[in-house]
């Protein structure tokens, strides 16, 4: 009968590669970037996911958040996790358009009744239809969508209260057909810019006016340099977490459980704290912090939007309208 009993040298090459394979599990850091200010609704989502996927790994994952566009602008960012050289990033879903063209069926004007049909659609089959279909076509994985907030509308010219108000108004737009056609119909003039250049573009008159999800109003002080308020909700915005494929293949089964549950756990958290935040938002910009808001006439910027629906329905092809029809099916 052979001795059963592994020789000294053996025995420390087992236990060396049993160690080395439990750092290798142990050893995964994730660079999470995102490029508004550390105050923004984006910054809710990364620092919870950060608490997150470190507690529920058990310390073996390191979440490393960077603000501000340390890693780079969502431009750029969604074309980087489809080449692995960016790791996690949150990027709003009217710049994940130009990378997969569905995402603009979200972006639509008034597309959506309230916060509750957004919320229907977003977190029921047509979400995790597109978060799958995205998966296959760009290989970036969409882990939550998180908050639904509203593009709320600023300007330096003059109160809005009706939408000939907005004739000739040059208004700051992302590069996005959407967008840009939307406030076209409204009579605006849309310039489009990238989010690093809006800032300076705002306060050298480039541009007369913008919107942006409440919270970035607040964080990037635009309240300072622009005196007039809109709560128009003509756009909701969602801005997800997303993941390369290559940081995912890195992650052994229990870390890639405790990834998904904390991008669950956190679109969870960002979705209660910003919702509760939205009304004190608006309330002090429009108190504290000075901008002047009036009443207004919604009924010609619906009408606008719904022409805008209609035509990229009409000819964005079959898969477009299908989505399309999905959102409407689900409201109440």
């Amino acid at each position: 009968m052979k001795n059963r009993h592994l020789s000294p040298i053996a025995a420390s090459a087992i236990a060396l590669l049993v160690a080395g394979q439990t750092a290798m599990a142990a050893d995964v850091t994730i660079n999470l970037g995102y490029a508004a200010a550390e105050g923004s609704s984006y910054a809710v989502l990364a620092n919870k996911f950060e608490e997150l996927a470190e507690e529920y790994s058990g310390g073996s994952i390191d979440v490393k958040v960077r603000c501000c566009g340390q890693l780079m602008g969502e431009d750029e960012a969604f074309k980087a996790m489809q080449l692995g050289t960016v790791d996690m990033h949150i990027i709003t879903g009217n710049n994940v358009s130009p990378h997969f063209p569905l995402m603009d069926a979200f972006v639509l004007p008034y597309i959506f009744d309230d916060k509750d049909h957004a919320y229907t659609v977003l977190e029921g089959e047509v979400g995790q239809d597109i978060a799958t279909t995205l998966q296959e076509a760009t290989s970036v994985h969409l882990l939550t969508y998180g908050f639904v907030g509203d593009r709320d509308f600023y300007n330096s010219r003059n109160a809005i209260t009706s939408m000939a108000d907005m004739q000739g108004l040059k208004v700051r737009v992302p590069k996005n057909q959407v967008m840009i056609d939307t406030f076209t119909e409204f009579g605006a003039a849309p310039i489009p810019l990238p989010w690093a250049d809006t800032p300076t573009a705002l306060q050298t008159g480039t541009v007369e006016g913008a919107d942006n999800g409440t919270s970035f109003i607040k964080s990037q002080k635009f309240y300072e340099i622009m005196p007039y308020f809109t709560a128009l909700e003509h756009f909701v915005y969602f801005s997800p977490l997303f993941a390369s494929d290559r940081m995912m293949a890195k992650l052994d089964d229990d870390q890639k459980d405790a990834v998904l549950r904390a991008a669950r756990d956190a679109g969870i958290y960002q979705k209660e704290e910003m919702s509760r935040q939205v009304g004190e938002i608006r309330a002090f910009l429009t108190g504290e912090g000075g901008m002047t808001t009036t009443e207004f006439d919604r009924t010609d910027f619906i009408a606008a939007g719904q022409r805008v629906q209609d035509r990229y329905a009409a000819d964005k092809g079959e898969a477009f309208t299908a989505v399309v029809a999905a959102i409407r099916a689900a409201s109440n």
